[in-house]
């Protein structure tokens, strides 16, 4: 398969990258000069701004319930905590069923 080149050059991505183009080519000895707008606005859209959004909601929310642990720890140290042996080795088996079948 052969790739063609285009037969149109690309325009420059910004202005400012025109301008660093052209002060790289002063002369040694001389200082380059910035021609950068003055102020240059960008949007980053609608689902970066949800996404920023979204991480504020969320920084203040806790990584774990600490209620349900504390009644777990609860249950431990009064005996009543009961591990059901057969879910454990089910998900156990699952998962290790999904881990082997997401990598082949």
């Amino acid at each position: 398969m052969k790739i063609d080149k285009p037969g149109n050059a690309l325009p420059a991505s910004s202005t400012s990258e025109g301008a660093t183009r052209a002060n790289s080519k002063n002369k040694p000895g001389q200082t380059p000069t910035s021609q950068q707008p003055a102020g240059t606005n960008f949007s980053l859209g609608s689902t970066a701004a949800h996404l920023q959004s979204m991480e504020t909601s969320m920084a203040g929310t806790p990584v774990v319930n600490a209620a349900k642990v504390a009644e777990i720890k609860q249950a431990i140290s009064e005996g009543r905590f009961q591990v059901n042996t057969s879910v454990v080795a089910d998900r156990l088996i699952a998962t290790v069923r999904d881990l082997i079948g997401g990598k082949g």
